[in-house]
């Protein structure tokens, strides 16, 4: 890849992703952290997010539900509580009025299901050819209570590593639909807002660190977050939750669904007497897949995956995602 221009790729949320913001944007702005959601003051927290999903609808989800649930999520991730959005529409010429107003809908009735309101917002209008459609951007706000403080700084050895289903449904949905595979019954993406998740989760004070594993999918995160604490990580390839769908996509196309992308699952770092949290995630509807499926270790430094016949396979970042426009 080119090093003077940017390229699908810097979009990826992979390593690319990465380089272009510490290059680039952290070198001029000094950023207080590069996690997506940030404490400013008084135990608020902020983020703010950019949606150019392609296709706009598709199984289980629309631009307009992305761009709430993935703004919940973000503040989420923090332990904070989110409770206000800030939504901006940049709206090619010609766009379905109609359209526009199902997304608006599903914009509001996502919003009301995650217990948040939005507050403002803003519209432009640009030519035609000139937006592919429809963009959103959102800004979301939420609170911290008193008692939570996560951080990847947080983390030990022997940490067990949690997810809350199936890996790779928002992916193989939007492949399915993009490329026209016909899948039957056709994939659903996991689109969700995991705020009430988060919080069943907190409330046993074992919680490390959360993350929502999106672009770049989990595999990606692991290894930003050794590369933070300095720790390995070890994967078992027997305890990944992964749907028949997406197995079939990964071995048709030669894809891995732990660097695929989700929009409805997190990853997190706890305590390693971690049973009744599991036991407590998976009374809620989106972590009745909730499963154990690594841990940290000092004895090593990177991001290993145990196969099931027990040998140690590395997953490395990535450059970029060959999906683009995934979210």
């Amino acid at each position: 890849m080119k090093n003077d221009i940017i390229t699908l790729g810097h979009g990826s949320g992979a390593g690319l992703t990465k380089k272009l913001i510490t290059d680039v944007f952290d070198k001029n702005f000094n950023l207080p952290t590069l996690d997506d959601g940030v404490e400013i003051e008084n135990r608020m927290v902020v983020s703010t997010d950019a949606h150019v999903v392609q296709p706009i609808f598709f199984p289980g989800g629309d631009i307009g539900k992305l761009s709430v649930t993935g703004t919940v999520n973000d503040v989420s991730m923090s332990g904070a509580i989110p409770k206000y959005i800030l939504i901006t529409y940049i709206i090619e010429e010609g766009f379905s009025i109609k359209e526009l107003k199902m997304i608006t809908e599903s914009v509001q009735k996502t919003a009301e299901k995650a217990g948040v309101k939005i507050i403002a917002g803003d519209t432009k209008v640009v030519e035609k050819s000139k937006a592919d459609g429809i963009y959103i951007t959102t800004t979301g706000i939420g609170f911290l209570s008193d008692k939570v403080e996560l951080s990847s700084a947080k983390i030990k050895a022997g940490d067990k590593i949690v997810v809350n289903g199936n890996l790779g449904d928002h992916t193989v949905a939007i492949i399915n639909e993009r490329q026209k595979l016909e899948l039957d019954p056709p994939p659903k993406s996991d689109c969700a807002a995991l705020n009430k998740l988060v919080q069943v989760m907190l409330k046993s004070g074992k919680v490390r660190f959360l993350r929502d594993a999106t672009r770049g999918g989990v595999a990606t995160i692991l290894n930003e977050v050794a590369e933070e604490t300095g720790l390995g990580i070890i994967i078992n390839e027997e305890a990944l939750p992964i749907s028949a769908n997406v197995e079939a996509i990964c071995s048709l196309l030669g894809l891995d669904a732990l660097y695929m992308a989700n929009e409805g699952k997190l990853i997190g770092f706890i305590a390693p007497e971690s049973e009744d949290v599991i036991s407590e995630m998976k009374k809620n509807v989106l972590g009745e897949k909730s499963a154990v499926i690594g841990e940290t270790t000092d004895k090593f430094t990177g991001v290993y995956l145990r196969t099931s016949i027990g040998g140690m396979r590395p997953l490395l970042m990535l450059e970029s995602d060959p999906l683009p426009r995934i979210c």
